[in-house]
């Protein structure tokens, strides 16, 4: 299938949009507020966080234009593309609410609606293009692990 590079700018802009927005209110927090928290054993080093975001905004991005370019106009594309850009507002809404809120416990519950949403994401993904909705399951599974580490973090501070 041809690649339709607008189609593809647009969405893989549109998601890095969001990742760019969510690193812009969490970075100020990173070597102030958030180093003072305390943390549970299982955290990662600071350092790891950005590549692991970039690889898993990239396969959404993806994931994304491979279900937009099946007909914009097709039902089922249009509903699986509304679940898409929901989770990527709970995405950019949990670092804002934990990074510059400084409110973890509203931040895990944001967390559970975005598991959801990625959830719901996947399964309308999934009637459309069984290789998109394979794209982001490494996405499930990181914000599995970031909402046992955010619940770990509101549990011990």
């Amino acid at each position: 299938m041809k690649i339709d590079f607008k189609k593809l700018f647009i969405i893989l802009g549109a998601t890095f949009l969001i990742a760019f927005l969510g690193s812009a209110v969490t970075t100020p927090s990173i070597g102030s507020w958030y180093s003072t928290l305390n943390k549970p054993f299982f955290n990662p080093p600071n350092w790891i966080f950005a590549p692991v975001w970039t690889i898993l905004f990239l396969l959404m991005g993806i994931a994304g234009y491979s279900v937009w370019r099946e007909g914009k106009n097709d039902q089922d594309v249009k509903k699986a593309l509304k679940f898409y850009f929901s989770q990527l507002v709970f995405n950019f809404l949990w670092s804002f609410i934990f990074f510059y809120l400084h409110q973890p416990l509203i931040a895990f519950l944001d967390i559970m609606v975005l598991w959801v949403l990625i959830f719901l994401t996947i399964n309308n993904f999934k009637k459309i293009s069984t290789n998109a909705a394979y794209l982001l399951y490494p996405y499930l599974i990181w914000v599995s692990f970031a909402s046992i580490l955010n619940l770990a973090i509101v549990v011990i501070n």
